[in-house]
């Protein structure tokens, strides 16, 4: 059976040139970089290469990027940071929407005495500068934001906020793993002063991540050892994905244009199709400020997992929120914070392209789904018009 992939800001197909950028230092090139002969001074010298590859994606200096392992240890690194190099300030501000990554580590800190405000977000989960402003005290060591949600797309005045904490004095984060690659970020025209990075979010590799400090902040490491990543973070590097994730940031961003254009197209094809066909669905989220490649949208009165199971026997794949929280049985938290009714929050789904998404793809999903939300919707514990309570037998 062949499969239809949109779920890809879960995770993306590797790239064939990333893969074959890799393939030498899983074979022959497998001297430790930080040896002092030749053989180890080689795989050394790639790596910087792949750090300026990297660096060149969001238009950052080579040495403000640090390898991690992924995205979450980027998140946690850079809020460590914030307690470690202001130790006197325990007041840390993010969002209700964010990450499990930022959400979970900031729920940690609370236990241990921080004050977190969790801000809110509007009906179609955008956020209000003023309000968040407004939430800054002189205890505040660190604002983290993310740069796009990875349920439904919206996309955050990012360059706004930072501008103004700077003129506050307060540190900046922001979580960019979904929106990196898919529409242009440049850390040199803002004032962020740490950005987390995923390789695997962009045609790379699972677990290689980077970090974005910006020159002159201070600095403390998450994982502490050796001298690795310029003593910023300690662990013999994973040569190999660091260099199909510099490969992987080579290719994005050469295709940003791709992802304004063929990619939103089929995005908005698939979804303009679904709500023609399928009765009682709606978009959640701010269509006008979006990733190109995401839509949520709720089919009314059945259940989310209800509809990807019988996707995934099709061989189509999607979500019904973050994949590191789609093993609980909660509705989304994301969804939740935004208002959206309880008919419809259980039943999202989350389309996500890549630009290896085909319109023939589309066309399938869009063929196949009003026969499913029926089907579901006739075997529901719900009347007919999905209201009027168990059906009657």
């Amino acid at each position: 059976m062949s499969i239809t992939y949109l779920d890809s800001n879960a995770t993306t197909q590797t790239a064939p040139e990333v893969l074959e950028a890799m393939r030498p230092f899983l074979a022959d090139l497998y001297g430790n970089p930080s040896s002092m002969h030749t053989f180890g001074g080689q795989v050394h010298r790639r790596i910087e290469e792949a750090r300026s590859q990297v660096a060149r994606l969001i238009n950052a200096d080579p040495a403000e990027i640090i390898f991690t392992s992924c995205g979450t240890e980027s998140d946690n690194t850079a809020l460590m940071t914030a307690v470690e190099t202001n130790p006197r300030k325990k007041h840390i501000i993010t969002t209700r929407v964010e990450h499990p990554a930022v959400l979970n580590f900031c729920h940690h800190l609370g236990r241990k005495g921080f004050r977190i405000t969790y801000l809110p977000v509007g009906g179609n989960g955008e956020i209000d500068p003023d309000l968040l402003l407004k939430s800054v005290d002189d205890e505040t060591t660190l604002v983290s934001v993310m740069y796009a949600n990875n349920e439904t797309g919206v996309i955050f005045p990012i360059e706004e906020i930072a501008g103004r904490l700077a003129d506050r004095g307060i540190m900046f984060h922001t979580d960019a793993v979904q929106a990196v690659g898919k529409i242009p970020v440049n850390v040199r025209d803002t004032s962020i002063d740490m950005l987390s990075l995923s390789g695997h979010k962009i045609h790379a590799p699972k677990g290689i991540g980077a970090l974005y400090v910006r020159k002159g902040r201070r600095f403390h490491s998450y994982i502490i050892g050796g001298h690795q990543e310029h003593g910023r973070r300690a662990g013999t590097e994973n040569v190999a994905s660091i260099i199909g994730f510099g490969k992987a940031a080579e290719l994005a961003l050469t295709t940003l244009e791709e992802e304004k254009t063929s990619v939103s197209r089929l995005r908005d094809r698939l979804e303009q199709g679904l709500l023609a066909s399928c009765p009682d669905a709606r978009v959640n989220g701010d269509t006008a400020h979006r990733l190109p490649n995401t839509t949520n949208i709720s089919f009314e009165y059945i259940e989310g997992e209800a509809i990807l199971l019988r996707l995934d026997e099709y061989g189509i794949c999607a979500s019904s929120g973050s994949a590191c929280s789609s093993g609980s049985l909660e509705p989304s938290h994301v969804l939740r914070a935004m208002g959206i009714p309880y008919t419809a929050v259980h039943g999202s789904i989350r389309f996500s392209l890549s630009r290896y998404t085909t319109e023939q793809e589309i066309d399938r999903v869009i063929g196949l789904m009003p026969g499913i939300v029926k089907e579901l919707r006739e075997l529901s514990p719900f009347g007919r018009d999905g209201v009027t309570g168990p059906k009657q037998k």
